[in-house]
């Protein structure tokens, strides 16, 4: 028993369900990157974006480049997990690490990616001021619900 009163669990069975947890983390994140990368993907051939400036190129380029490193950090986890499995106990526990400091990274990645796509557009349609500020609001509620909060509450217990 824990010091909750609930069964405790081995070490590989922590592990594992702690991986799966994780697979499942990435899961909920991989749809959000791949709809904006694709978005992202298909923006410079559409008609309009001859109205695009130069400086709101360079930050849709940003976005663009900031999605892919998402992209590829949100489904680095899965390779490494394919590559090794069935290595070894230690593997899975090196595996933990790596993958959980990659969503981390990855997710970062996706609220720049998603802020820079929002002064894309809110520069094209109203402008560039404006697609500052509301860009820096879009970055800090993702900070603050996605790192924020969640950092803040960790070692707190419920009463």
């Amino acid at each position: 028993m824990d010091e909750h009163g609930a069964p405790s669990e081995s070490k590989k069975a922590r592990d594992d369900r702690e991986l799966i947890e994780l697979l499942n983390e990435i899961r909920v994140a991989i749809p959000g990157v791949q709809v904006l990368f694709a978005f992202l993907f298909a923006a410079p051939f559409a008609s309009g974006w001859g109205k695009v400036t130069h400086f709101q190129s360079r930050v849709f380029l940003a976005a663009f480049l900031c999605a892919a490193a998402a992209t590829a950090l949100l489904i680095a986890p899965t390779t490494y997990h394919r590559l090794t499995f069935r290595r070894g106990r230690h593997e899975k526990e090196r595996l933990l690490r790596f993958a959980n400091h990659a969503v981390l990274a990855g997710t970062f990645m996706l609220a720049t990616a998603i802020s820079l796509s929002v002064f894309v557009v809110t520069a094209v349609v109203v402008s560039d001021g404006w697609a500052a500020v509301t860009a820096a609001c879009v970055e800090l509620m993702l900070v603050v619900l996605w790192y924020g909060l969640p950092l803040a509450m960790r070692g707190r217990t419920d009463p």
